[in-house]
């Protein structure tokens, strides 16, 4: 309010006491956010399963809670690509005559989730390149392609490594290699 009340002989009385009474109100909705916030957090502190995606790059507390009570049981997607699809991550795809053509990203999934995700990533992004060494899959990607797009695919990365930890009960690591299936 230091500018308004600076301002407040050259500023109409109307104009000036709705510029208060907007002040009061963004000063309500500021504490109400930072009080669920807090709850969100509490929350997240107290469940496991949110705790175990919060070590993945790019996710923090709030996404890690919208994603465990978003997604419930990830057994009942069959693989981490239907998960990154649900949510809008994947893209679409167009096939005639046995070519597929793949297209840019669907964004029919879940938007609240997929932005909460493409943000994130978008800290990894920076951190990662902060700290060129932190992760190789991430800066050969960066070198290739824009970073908007880069973000994109570390956010459908991502899900699918949500999906694994969930479906099959496992601990994040960052240095993780799949086994190759035998046959």
């Amino acid at each position: 309010m230091g500018r308004i009340d600076q301002a407040a002989d050259r500023l109409p009385g109307v104009f000036l006491e709705l510029m208060r009474r907007l002040h009061e109100h963004f000063a309500a909705l500021d504490r109400q956010v930072s009080e669920l916030e807090g709850q969100i957090k509490q929350w997240h502190r107290n469940c496991e399963l949110s705790q175990r995606l919060e070590k993945i790059p790019g996710v923090g507390p709030i996404t890690a809670t919208a994603l465990v009570t978003s997604i419930a049981d990830a057994r009942s997607f069959k693989n981490g690509r239907q998960l990154a699809a649900w949510l809008g991550l994947v893209p679409r795809q167009h096939s005639s005559g046995g070519k597929p053509t793949l297209l840019g990203i669907s964004k029919r999934g879940d938007v609240y989730l997929r932005t909460l995700l493409i943000h994130g990533a978008r800290a990894a992004i920076l951190a990662a390149t902060r700290h060129a060494k932190s992760n190789p899959w991430l800066s050969n990607l960066l070198g290739r392609r824009n970073p908007n797009i880069a973000a994109v695919a570390l956010a459908n990365k991502n899900a699918r490594t949500i999906w694994a930890l969930l479906a099959h009960d496992r601990e994040f690591r960052a240095d993780y290699v799949p086994r190759l299936a035998i046959a």
